[in-house]
């Protein structure tokens, strides 16, 4: 069935456009025409008045939501789970993240990703590990007796993953510790088309250069877990700052980033290379107030998350919530906003030729916002999910 779905105004993910609406065949967007243009015999959806349609939120890294932590169930129903939860805050697509932990339960977390990511409007686009390959100086929450260097069989099943995920266009994200791996081995992760990322990471600046080189892609949550800025030490952050093609993942919440330290990173990388990310854990979507992690309360206070000792354990934020802190908190453009939720992390992981823009081609994963920037609906593969009341609305 043909839809249209006009009303709204559209950001395509480059341009705002007026009076102009999106025609939707199946799980694709089939074009973007001016409203009068838009094809007569075409079943018509009229948006809200004042709303917004942008691409969908694409999210690199999602511990859990809803209540759910992959960690704690790393199995295809968690991964779905998460991916609805998220929904509600404009994220059709994400890589659900297992941090470091038991090399079993980290495999069961890849087969429980790759067969999410198969269904239909998972939202699921596949995996990010993030360890176990990681310093131990640099842990974080990360359970330390579970950080380990690979070994070759970890390094045979990893480097199959990515062409497992290649039938639905899943990812397989990684992030690892320079120091713990080689540059043969991560020539060996790079080259099977994992996607990798350095964090939880004491390396050198040059060892961060060498690593870049060999195949490391980008950087995660840039600041957190490595060493801060020094002027004789440079370390990982400032590599990440003068690789003019590096990639850096970043949480927006005012909390693990100072605001002015995230306005210096913007100014010194063009434009396109730095991504939002949420480090979402269960209580986002929740009214909960604590959870459990390695069997450990974790706390949920005033915007952080928590352990007893106060070590920062994931964030308490949505994409959407991103967005408008990219504006509030940075001085930011909506439109830039928006492009570090949805086309530069599409970019980054590689998915920027269908994911990520209002294009002919592209998958029909849109979010409509309210004029105060708040997710009326989503759309994944053209399947609609509505957050407001519907009879007022129309139905789609």
């Amino acid at each position: 069935m043909r839809r249209v779905l006009s009303g709204a105004r559209l950001f395509t993910g480059e341009h705002m456009l007026d009076d102009h609406a999106v025609v939707v065949e199946g799980e694709r967007i089939t074009a973007v025409v001016p409203a009068s243009a838009a094809p007569a015999e075409a079943e018509v959806s009229r948006l809200p008045e004042g709303t917004l349609l942008v691409p969908g939120f694409l999210d690199a890294q999602v511990n859990g939501a809803g209540g759910v932590l992959f960690n704690e169930t790393p199995t295809v129903e968690a991964a779905l789970a998460i991916a609805a939860a998220l929904r509600r805050s404009g994220t059709t697509g994400l890589l659900p993240t297992f941090i470091t932990d038991d090399p079993d339960r980290m495999r069961r977390a890849c087969e429980a990703a790759i067969e999410a990511s198969a269904r239909p409007a998972s939202g699921v686009l596949g995996l990010h590990l993030e360890g176990p390959f990681i310093s131990g100086e640099r842990p974080g929450v990360h359970e330390p007796r579970f950080i380990r260097a690979p070994d070759a069989g970890d390094l045979e099943y990893l480097t199959a993953l990515p062409e497992r995920l290649s039938g639905t266009r899943g990812r397989l994200m990684m992030t690892l510790a320079p120091e713990q791996v080689d540059d043969a081995a991560i020539g060996r992760l790079a080259s099977a088309g994992v996607v990798l990322s350095a964090g939880h990471t004491a390396a050198t600046y040059e060892r961060m250069k060498e690593a870049l080189a060999a195949g490391v892609r980008g950087f995660t949550h840039l600041f957190n877990a490595m060493p801060p800025l020094h002027s004789r030490q440079p370390g990982p952050a400032v590599a990440a700052l003068d690789a003019g093609e590096a990639w850096c993942g970043v949480i927006v919440d005012g909390v693990h980033v100072h605001p002015a330290m995230l306005r210096l990173l913007l100014s010194l990388k063009r434009p396109g290379k730095v991504f939002l990310v949420t480090d979402a854990m269960p209580p986002v979507g929740t009214e909960a107030t604590s959870f459990s992690l390695y069997g450990h309360t974790i706390l949920r206070q005033e915007g952080r998350l928590v352990t007893e000792n106060g070590t920062l354990a994931g964030a308490d934020i949505d994409m959407v919530t991103a967005v408008r802190n990219c504006i509030r908190l940075l001085g930011m453009s909506l439109e830039e906003s928006l492009r570090m939720a949805s086309l530069y992390p599409a970019s980054y992981l590689g998915l920027d030729d269908h994911l990520g823009r209002l294009a002919p081609g592209y998958r029909a994963d849109l979010t409509l916002l309210r004029p105060d920037l708040t997710v009326l609906a989503t759309w994944v593969g053209g399947q609609a999910q509505w957050y407001g009341t519907r009879s007022k609305i129309g139905e789609l």
